[in-house]
């Protein structure tokens, strides 16, 4: 395998666990409202996801068949209606009394983990990304090489997670986060919704035209 290969699947996961989406606003609410320790345990289940996707982009670029629609669309469905859950929590949550973080999440790692096994987005920009920076040399690739280039990607998702978790573990933004709660909240529980009413919009007709076919 050549060191091109590599290099090529440490950047595309880094680049697929940096780009900006409803896992980073998450994080951000958890670790500048409840500290580092919490937002490690999210991205800890989230990594979960991140292994998933990039595992079966990996499978379809080497040579599998891609996974079909129908079970993204079931996950996108999922999908759709949590966020629109945590959207419609973050809308109604208010200041606590005691100066605490308005949105608390008690269980991190297991929101990370559903986070990143339901993302119906996970698969195809982890199929772009991977695809991007693999595809001069994708003809070279071997089902035997696909344990080296996942340990490559788990490595490149760590630098990632240590890269967000020094960001929002950083004074400046956690004072700005405090300071600015109410709105930061209002506005991600809008985007939230927004990304569940276009989950939901993408995934539902899709499964409804497969029940009547």
């Amino acid at each position: 395998m050549t060191s091109s290969l590599l290099v090529g699947a440490f950047l595309a996961a880094l680049a697929y666990t940096l780009i900006p989406g409803p896992a980073f606003l998450q994080l951000l609410g958890i670790g500048a409202g409840q500290g580092r320790q919490a937002g490690a345990f999210f991205m800890g289940g989230h990594l979960a996801g991140d292994v998933l996707w990039s595992s079966l982009a990996l499978i379809a670029i080497i040579g599998a068949k891609t996974v079909g629609t129908t079970l993204f669309d079931i996950l996108g469905v999922f999908c759709g209606l949590y966020l629109g859950w945590i959207g419609w929590s973050a809308l109604k949550a208010r200041p606590k009394e005691n100066g605490g973080s308005m949105m608390t999440v008690e269980r991190p790692l297991r929101r990370g983990l559903i986070f990143g096994l339901t993302n119906p987005k996970g698969y195809p920009v982890a199929l772009a990304t991977f695809t991007a920076l693999l595809a001069s040399s994708s003809d070279a690739l071997e089902f035997s090489e696909l344990p080296i280039l996942l340990a490559v990607s788990l490595l490149g998702f760590l630098v990632a997670d240590l890269v967000l978790l020094g960001v929002i573990g950083a004074g400046v933004v956690r004072r700005f986060y405090r300071r600015h709660e109410t709105i930061i909240v209002r506005l991600s529980g809008l985007l939230f919704i927004g990304f569940a009413v276009q989950a939901l919009w993408h995934s539902a007709p899709n499964l409804l035209s497969l029940r009547r076919s």
